[in-house]
């Protein structure tokens, strides 16, 4: 039986840590990075605290769906015509007003409850809200579980049909057999923040992804070390089911 054990324990898939890490030295600015399973825990100046841009839409969406008059009941159309361009398209009118009606004080002990050490809110701009690598991993390797169970399924979907014009980075090297949920943020195209935050599932197997990035001088040059992180990250997932 023990040995049974070993050989599986050897036999799980292990992110590739130390080739995402050479290769984000190599990339301009700041680049952290986080990877959670179920028994393990890996990452790169996973509490270097950055500027959240719109991976806060997330929490927010999260946040949202959690409060008492929302959860047990059903989304109208005006609800989802705010939930819906906030996290597909990342419509920041849309996700200003969701800000609001959260508030940021709910929104803080939320994600303290949801385990997020670090996380600062930020009122003017919400997008200046600090969040890590470690944070973010934590947060979305269970999203689906923070996630109310009359909503689960309209937010899932939400991460999972991101419009096709935001589909950069980690959503290009999707390993086969996984399911994809995430969001990114960025700026205004001078590559000051991308970052892109992650739940791959694969039957009852779940990976939690972060990639945040700054000053990389470009949203192009940006998206490219998002991509190339995420791909050595998730090396060796294609077809497996035994993450853990």
């Amino acid at each position: 039986m023990l040995a049974t054990l070993a050989t599986s324990a050897a036999l799980a898939w292990t992110p590739a840590v130390a080739d995402a890490r050479a290769y984000a030295r190599t990339r301009r600015g700041q680049v952290s990075f986080a990877v959670r399973t179920e028994c393990g825990a890996w990452g790169r100046r996973q509490d270097a605290a950055v500027p959240s841009a719109s991976v806060l839409k997330a929490m927010m969406l999260v946040a949202y769906l959690r409060r008492g008059s929302v959860r047990d009941r059903p989304l109208g159309p005006a609800q989802k015509a705010l939930l819906s361009p906030m996290i597909r398209r990342s419509d920041d009118l849309a996700a200003s007003r969701v800000f609001r009606v959260v508030g940021a004080g709910r929104l803080q002990r939320d994600a303290r409850g949801w385990g997020m050490r670090a996380f600062r809110v930020r009122v003017d701009p919400w997008g200046d809200s600090r969040v890590t690598a470690r944070d973010q991993a934590r947060f979305w390797l269970h999203l689906d579980r923070r996630l109310p169970p009359r909503h689960r399924r309209y937010g899932l979907e939400l991460l999972r049909t991101i419009v096709p014009s935001q589909r950069w980075g980690v959503a290009r090297v999707v390993p086969r057999g996984w399911t994809l949920h995430f969001k990114g943020g960025w700026g205004s195209g001078r590559g000051a923040v991308d970052h892109q935050v992650a739940l791959l599932t694969n039957g009852d197997q779940r990976v939690g992804l972060a990639i945040l990035t700054t000053a990389q001088g470009t949203h192009a040059y940006g998206k490219a070390t998002l991509e190339g992180v995420a791909r050595r990250l998730l090396r060796g997932l294609d077809g497996r089911a035994d993450v853990c």
